[in-house]
């Protein structure tokens, strides 16, 4: 999948930022990201992380388009303001942070949009980093038309009774049953949030129900594997996960 490309093949994208309707009709500002082709393509919907709305999740919305994805990235921090990454986020922070009922709200509205572009193939992914893990594996068990989802270190998907809020009322792990699509799942060992236990008990819990995942875990790897901008950044095994989502995401959103 890597690096695998066609160098006489055509290639070409186009990003940028639009509004659609989001959760009870607000109004959504997304970055939208696709290939210029003339084919069919799948599509993603990439929820930030709590570090906001920021240039990261657009280039990793731009890298999945390089490998011939329609990708949108909501912000579902826009009912918080406007200004930086870091200063909407501080002030999501200070409200209590995204609704899940909104965030789910806004994830439908972009897949809905994602599929009823003409140059859909139909198939929708869901991914997510950090809270936006959390957040993908929530929509995987609560949205309609998710065919794959990416739950890459989602803390949060299991909850005490203590961490439960206005904004997160009901642990994810709680609607595990309820889960509708294929699952894949990247996490580091050094993790605390989620921890090697939580992600032990998340896997108990698939098996339990019986539904289709496939984990992945890095010694040497704590939060945030892909941020390259950090400390966290851990190249091989960013790079080896990287591989895995994609040949995941093939798997189920490119192949009849």
């Amino acid at each position: 999948m890597w690096n695998a490309i066609n160098t006489a093949a055509y290639e070409g994208m186009i990003a940028e930022t639009i509004t659609l309707k989001g959760y009870n009709g607000d109004d959504l500002r997304v970055y939208y990201s696709r290939p210029l082709n003339a084919g069919k393509v799948p599509s993603l919907v990439l929820i930030p992380h709590m570090p906001g709305w920021d240039e990261y999740c657009r280039e990793a919305a731009r890298r999945f388009t390089q490998h011939n994805y329609a990708v949108i990235c909501p912000d579902i921090y826009c009912r918080f303001g406007t200004g930086t990454p870091a200063e909407v986020s501080h002030m999501a922070r200070e409200q209590g942070g995204a609704k899940d009922e909104t965030v789910m709200g806004d994830v439908q509205a972009s897949i809905d949009f994602l599929r009823a572009q003409p140059n859909s193939n139909q198939k929708v992914g869901v991914i997510g980093m950090c809270s936006g893990g959390r957040h993908t594996f929530l929509a995987a068990c609560k949205l309609e038309g998710i065919d794959a989802a990416a739950d890459l270190w989602g803390g949060g998907v299991i909850m005490s009774e203590e961490e439960l809020s206005e904004a997160r009322p009901q642990a994810p792990i709680d609607f595990t049953a309820d889960l509708s699509c294929p699952l894949i799942g990247i996490f580091g060992n050094e993790d605390k949030h989620p921890s090697v236990e939580e992600v032990n008990a998340l896997e108990e819990t698939l098996k339990e129900y019986d539904k289709e995942y496939e984990f992945y875990r890095y010694d040497g790897a704590g939060h945030g594997i892909w941020y390259y901008q950090g400390k966290m950044y851990r190249p091989e095994a960013a790079m080896d996960s990287w591989e895995k989502v994609l040949e995941f995401f093939e798997k189920h959103l490119n192949q009849e």
